[in-house]
């Protein structure tokens, strides 16, 4: 178990390409902490770093308050768990999980007992003698990280694990992953692309763009709270809604949202002529009025998305579509007019910048 310390870390490639530009996060000893990004980010090079896999071009990075920039790999006690799976074709699952122990020469009792017990709590004794090309994707992901499990490291890397796996194998191997890590209570930190993913394991998520933490915080509050437009895109199941505006003001202060509505708003800071972005999750629109709720648009329905226990409705007016999460008890028709309603508690807004304003700036008067 171990602590990390990333302190302005960078990764230069060239001099025109920087991956990581000048990181800093802290990781609680046993968090589980998860990176996520749009592919190119910088999450996959930050954890190689980490790994020791890549040199750190700049910063420092820590585990348990020792720099570790100039330690290889191997002697950093880690174990990284690869998107490939990384393993030998040539040997059986049980050669796989004891390779690194026999490179460390662990005594072959012992070898036997810690592949024994990783094999049993994954599922795998009956599979030691067979070899990868004989397993199925999930069974050659259990393998890969059952050799990270004996190995007992300080810290587990795990470098997009499931992407190679069909939708549901990859809920049970999330499953997995999580009730191994309440098992291990051991460090982890995970990579993925997949919000998702990042969402339903991460006490911690640290989302990436350009090489840059954009934010790092707990699933809840980047969902509730986003500090910015990208983050507010980026976390939730569909995407938040955004529309663009700016304060005016003619003896009150509106949000004109031009060609949808103008709402009435109040304001504690000097914002009139600012130009403003709304952000309305799917599932905070509503096609009726009710309490603390205002009128936000009417439109057509152009689009459907039926699931069954929810529809999405693709709701357009003019140039402007806006997506809506409702349930499955209205009978919805393409082509049918509707009204759409927000909540004054659940807007989010952000300023020219697509940075958050702070939620007791900019009220909306429903």
């Amino acid at each position: 178990m171990a602590s990390l310390e990333l302190i302005n870390v960078s990764k230069k490639y060239t001099q025109d390409t920087e991956a990581v530009k000048g990181i800093s996060l802290s990781i609680k000893d046993t968090e589980f902490v998860v990176f996520v990004g749009p592919s190119g980010c910088g999450k996959s090079t930050t954890l190689r770093m980490i790994a020791g896999l890549e040199t750190v071009t700049g910063g420092t990075i820590e585990i348990d308050g020792k720099p570790v920039n100039d330690i290889p790999s191997k002697d950093r006690d880690l174990a990284m768990v690869f998107q490939n799976y990384a393993l030998y074709p040539h040997m059986s699952v049980f050669d796989n999980m004891a390779f690194g122990l026999k490179i460390r020469k662990v005594p072959k009792i012992e070898i036997n007992r810690q592949v024994s017990e990783a094999a049993k709590s994954l599922g795998l004794e009956k599979m030691l003698e067979r070899r990868p090309g004989a397993l199925s994707g999930g069974e050659r992901q259990r393998v890969a990280m059952g050799r990270a499990i004996v190995r007992a490291p300080k810290i587990f890397l795990m470098d997009e694990p499931l992407s190679n796996l069909d939708a549901k194998l990859r809920i049970q191997m999330r499953e997995e992953i999580a009730d191994l890590h309440r098992r291990l209570n051991t460090t982890f930190i995970y990579v993925t692309h997949d919000q998702m993913e990042a969402m339903t394991l991460g006490e911690k998520i640290v989302v990436m763009k350009d090489g840059i933490i954009m934010q790092a915080d707990t699933p809840m509050n980047l969902y509730r709270h986003p500090d910015n437009v990208f983050v507010a895109g980026f976390i939730g199941t569909y995407p938040m809604n955004f529309l663009k505006g700016f304060v005016e003001c003619d003896g009150n202060n509106y949000i004109n949202i031009e060609g949808l509505c103008r709402l009435p708003v109040e304001l504690t800071a000097d914002f009139p002529g600012e130009p403003v972005t709304l952000g309305l999750r799917p599932e905070h629109l509503y096609t009726q009025g009710g309490e603390g709720r205002f009128r936000l648009m009417d439109g057509l329905i152009e689009h459907m998305e039926v699931y069954g226990s929810e529809t999405i409705l693709h709701v357009k007016r003019n140039a402007t579509t806006i997506k809506v999460r409702t349930d499955y008890s209205h009978d919805y028709r393409i082509g049918s007019a509707i009204v759409l309603y927000g909540n004054k508690h659940q807007v989010h807004f952000f300023d020219s910048n697509e940075n958050a304003v702070a939620e007791d700036t900019i009220k909306i008067l429903a």
